[in-house]
């Protein structure tokens, strides 16, 4: 697996649906560098049943993430008409209606494959045949990037796992404090928490007021 903690975020264009309705052929989340930071979120399917949860919450949480200037992003291997149906589709009958930000149609899994959250890959066989080994879905990927596109924070479930949507916000709210500080987050570091200069007489002071 693939850290790219530190690097630039690999760019992309790709179908997409945005406002929960729109497909548009070419989008790229290069439009919003230097302007907010993104979530940039992997998930399996369409139509299953860990992702609406993890969708959905996403969605619950939109005011959040937007006072903390970050855009939410989805990705699945999924194509944009079948994102586009699945938005169209009401809650209580399985589908995620109601969720508005872009969600990322990677049919070529490309994508997935750049930010290394595919869970297999394509290898020959014995026959000199091409074929997919694995799941030719991604993971549950979760990028976490700066207003430069470069990657602060990664985190990688397997399918079954859900993740946490105030864990991602704590991670948003730890990269813009240490940004407006120079400060650095210790264990378990929550918003209205004091940073640690990052010296060792810092640390002993920390340690000393615990």
């Amino acid at each position: 697996m693939a850290v790219l903690v530190g690097k630039k975020a690999p760019l992309f264009e790709a179908p997409a649906v945005i406002n929960g309705i729109d497909i548009e052929d070419k989008f790229s989340f290069e439009d919003y560098l230097g302007k907010k930071y993104i979530v940039l979120f992997f998930y399996p399917a369409d139509f299953t049943f860990v992702c609406p949860t993890e969708i959905i919450a996403f969605q619950e949480h939109k005011a959040d993430f937007e006072k903390r200037n970050v855009q939410v992003i989805g990705v699945s291997t999924d194509s944009q008409f079948s994102h586009w149906k699945w938005l169209q589709t009401e809650q209580k009958n399985g589908g995620i209606k109601g969720v508005t930000f872009p969600l990322i149609a990677d049919q070529a899994k490309t994508i997935s494959e750049n930010y290394d959250v595919l869970a297999g890959g394509y290898e020959y066989s014995e026959d000199g045949e091409l074929e997919f080994i694995g799941t030719p879905m991604a993971y549950r990927g979760l990028f976490l990037i700066d207003r430069d596109g470069i990657v602060q924070h990664q985190v990688v479930n397997n399918m079954p796992l859900g993740r946490s949507i105030s864990e991602t916000l704590r991670m948003v709210d730890a990269l813009q404090f240490f940004e407006k500080n120079g400060e650095v987050c210790p264990a378990d570091w929550h918003s209205g928490d004091k940073g640690l200069v990052a010296t060792q007489e810092g640390i002993a002071d920390y340690l000393s007021k615990k």
